[in-house]
């Protein structure tokens, strides 16, 4: 058994089993962090952040935030996106989500995550 690493994430994969991480530079932050999307989840350092965007419009504090960075128009959890580097992430994602995981622990996890999607549209959470 061989460890790999992708040139451009600390992400170690087991070459034997999986394939190499897609990752997808977005930006880099002022103090030299790398902002990426890796297999479908905007990362921080190699470290995830989130799996979606939200739109400036619809953020809670998205007064403070459009202060704070202008210029700014999606979040990815708590990094602040301008419309370029949201279209580069949102990009990623979109292609890391047409993967299909036909396994049944695959299966299982698009369920979970279709009916807590349901769940907090209704307005449980």
């Amino acid at each position: 058994m061989v460890n790999a690493t992708f040139s451009s994430s600390p992400v170690p994969v087991d070459s034997a089993t999986r394939p190499a991480p897609d990752v997808v530079h977005v930006r880099t932050t002022l103090d030299g962090r790398k902002v990426e999307v890796i297999d479908g989840w905007v990362c921080l350092a190699g470290v995830r952040e989130t799996d979606s965007l939200i739109p400036l419009d619809e953020h809670p504090n998205r007064q403070a935030i459009a202060l704070a960075v202008p210029g700014a128009s999606h979040v990815a959890g708590r990094l602040p996106l301008t419309l370029a580097e949201a279209a580069v992430a949102q990009g990623a994602l979109s292609a890391a989500q047409r993967h299909f995981d036909a396994s049944p622990a695959g299966i299982t996890q698009r369920i979970r995550k279709a009916v807590w999607t349901k769940t907090a549209a209704d307005g449980v959470e």
